[in-house]
């Protein structure tokens, strides 16, 4: 059974991400989890209003700033959506990276949850600090949809999307995703994604047809596999070549709302395309 007593949520000023607090407040309401949001004080923050030190930052309002942030973005429904639920206000000075893998480890976190928002890193538009996250810790990561943000709609999940690798890592992931899924009664399917079957030659590229077959018949038998051996039932998606586009094409086709991926360092061709599965799909991308 699934349980998430503590979620760990930074926030950031004057950036904060509506539409992940939202996220984390439905996560926080179905499993009765703590909430401990997290400010690391930064120059950007300091210039946006945080105090930079004493008494006035201890007595600095994280939750009331965000509500009024939501109200000036015209989203009346955060202040009610998070009565009720139990939320600590920690503010910490630091390197935001550290600060957020040192307070997960402190606190014993079952889940970070944050944007992706942020400047270029390794190539890809992704925050360097999620980034950081991301290589610096082993918690599960909930990542934010890199989209830009927009007024907020409920969010719920009805479709889960999980891609593996089907490496020793695989069944512990798919294990998330299958609890995930019975917790809020939403359809389940299991992506992998086979290295490329077109060829090029004279008149352009061909799909080797023998190769496609071979290697999309293993990937189901082994799904398969899994599947019986770990008592589950799901949908079965697999497709071949550009890893992020694919995994894109898979959570259009399957509505997903949320996709659970294998975590750095365990996915294998899935932690090489980490980031640009992140940018690539307009979902939140849960690593475990």
């Amino acid at each position: 059974m699934l349980n998430i007593t503590k979620i760990l949520l930074p926030v950031d000023f004057p950036n904060t991400s509506l539409r992940v607090v939202h996220q984390a407040a439905t996560l926080a309401h179905h499993f009765h989890s703590e909430i401990v949001m997290l400010h690391v004080v930064t120059a950007q923050s300091r210039a946006a209003g945080v105090p930079e030190d004493g008494p006035e930052l201890a007595g600095w309002d994280t939750l009331a700033e965000i509500t009024r942030e939501a109200e000036k973005n015209l989203d009346q429904s955060l202040g009610p959506e998070l009565e009720g639920l139990a939320i600590r206000r920690v503010l910490v000075k630091g390197d935001p990276a550290c600060a957020i893998v040192q307070m997960a480890e402190e606190e014993g976190a079952d889940l970070i949850m944050m944007p992706s928002h942020g400047s270029t890193f390794n190539q890809f538009l992704l925050g360097s600090v999620t980034a950081k996250v991301l290589h610096g810790t082993e918690y599960p990561v909930w990542i934010g949809a890199h989209v830009e943000e927009s007024p907020v709609q409920k969010f719920a999940i009805r479709n889960i999307l999980c891609a593996v690798d089907l490496g020793p890592h695989s069944d512990e992931v798919i294990s998330w995703a299958a609890q995930m899924a019975a917790e809020f009664g939403a359809r389940l399917t299991l992506a992998h994604v086979t290295a490329g079957v077109e060829l090029w030659g004279p008149g352009g590229s061909y799909v080797d047809q023998k190769w496609k077959e071979g290697l999309v018949g293993d990937a189901s038998q082994r799904i398969a596999k899994l599947q019986q051996d770990m008592g589950i039932k799901a949908d079965v998606f697999i497709g071949s070549g550009d890893v992020p586009k694919v995994l894109s094409q898979a959570a259009k086709q399957t509505k997903a709302d949320l996709l659970v991926i294998e975590c750095y360092p365990y996915g294998g061709n899935l932690r090489i395309h980490g980031y640009a599965i992140i940018c690539a799909v307009s979902i939140p991308v849960l690593s475990v």
